[in-house]
Formats: structure tokens, sequence, C-alpha cells
């Protein structure tokens, strides 16, 4: 059913940089989301879903420790969700993912990254309705039919399911993510998910020309160098 994971995945930049980085930006959402949902992870899907991507990121286990330790003390900053939408170069569509405590500043440190490189920031919604906001499950499996009829049982909004090389790929609305995920784990117990996470997906490719591409890539390494962003999304087919 439908196109490849692996071609979308390419589509996609999630922020990476050196370890301590990773570290940094994986313990800030750790926090959040133990802070709003309860630091149990059989209790809190979505701290269990990232505590399993720090892990698979190789995120030492005392890092996750303590953030969640931070998160159950009360102590710490209050980080809110921003997101920020605009044009990159070569006239890519971007969407930028922060956990700030500083709105303010943040919005001005995304802003910049754009004006210079000659891009523009854009209002709310201005690209992201040319991405699906997907949830995303990929694990080992050879029964594409057993487990599209387990999600359509569990009356899941499957948008699209794939089975290549051994590999399961399941897409659905970001909003079934918790639903999907629970349906998977019921009817076949304790799944080693390659991917489980839900994510921005353009449902349009664009070309980086030649001549942008330096400015693309200066533009991608300045929004990684920001403590703030999380997680990068573009439609640039590079």
């Amino acid at each position: 059913m439908g196109r490849a994971y692996q071609n979308r995945k390419d589509s996609m930049a999630k922020t990476s940089n050196q370890n301590s980085r990773i570290y940094s930006k994986f313990s800030r959402q750790i926090y959040v989301v133990a802070k709003q949902g309860g630091a149990d992870p059989e209790g809190n899907l979505a701290l269990r879903s990232l505590i399993d991507s720090a892990k698979r990121a190789q995120v030492p286990a005392h890092v996750i420790k303590n953030a969640i330790d931070k998160a159950t003390s009360g102590a710490g900053e209050d980080f809110a969700v921003a997101r920020y939408e605009g044009y990159g170069p070569g006239n890519t569509m971007v969407i930028v993912d922060c956990l700030t405590d500083n709105p303010n500043r943040t919005f001005g440190e995304v802003r910049l990254c754009f004006t210079k490189t000659k891009c523009k920031i854009g209002t709310e919604g201005s690209v992201s309705h040319m991405f699906d906001h997907s949830a995303i499950f990929v694990f080992p499996h050879d029964d594409e039919e057993a487990v599209l009829e387990a999600l359509m049982m569990a009356d899941v909004d499957v948008s699209d399911i794939e089975h290549e090389e051994g590999m399961i790929t399941v897409f659905a609305p970001n909003t079934e993510y918790a639903k999907a995920k629970q349906a998977l784990t019921e009817n076949f117990g304790e799944i080693e998910f390659e991917v489980d996470e839900i994510q921005f997906i353009p449902k349009v490719m664009a070309q980086v020309p030649a001549e942008d591409m330096e400015m693309f890539e200066k533009f991608m390494e300045m929004l990684e160098d920001q403590d703030d962003v999380q997680n990068v999304y573009h439609n640039a087919e590079l």
C-alpha cells in the first residue's frame, strides 16, 4: 500500500549533532513529557515511547533517569511547545518544532536562521497543510493482513500500511497514536519497534537547485545549533 517508508524518511531531517546535543534534546523532551503525563512509563505511553527512542539513540540511562527525577521533584523550568513554519532555500517548506522556556527568545533565534539564509518565516499553518501529521510504527513482521486486521478491529484509522523486507510500516493520523500502539502491542506482544514516533511527512517533494544547496545546508546547520530546536522537518529532495 503506497510509498515505502524509507522514501519518506529520506525527506525528513531530525536534528542531530554531537552526542551531548542529542542527550540534551532527549533530556528536555523526557522532562516535559514526564512532568505533563506522569513519570511511570507504564501509565504514560508518550514517555515510554520517548524512552525507547532515547535508548535507540544510545542516550545513557543516567541521562534518562535524571530527566525523570527532575520532573517528579517539581524543580526545573516550565517548557512550552513552539512550532514555526516557513520557506527555506530553494523554496522548500520547513516545520521547526521547539521546546522553550522563553518563547520570545526562541522565536528570535529561529527567525534569524531564516533571515540569515535569505528565507522567510511564515505564520501558523502556512506550510503545515502540505505535510501529513502522522503516527509511524515500523517493526519486524511478515503478515501485513494480520496487522491491518488487528488495527481495524481496534477501530484505528489507518492511513497506510506497507510490508517490505520483513518490516511492517504503519501510518495513522497523529491523533490515533495511542490507540494504534495499544492495538499492536495487545495483538503482537512486546514489539521491538524500529520507529515509534509522530512525524510531519511532506505530501509533495521539492528538488533543491544546485545553486541553493549550500545555503540549504547552512540553514539546517543553524537550526540544529539552536538549543530549543527539537525537530526540523522539510520537503527537500536531497
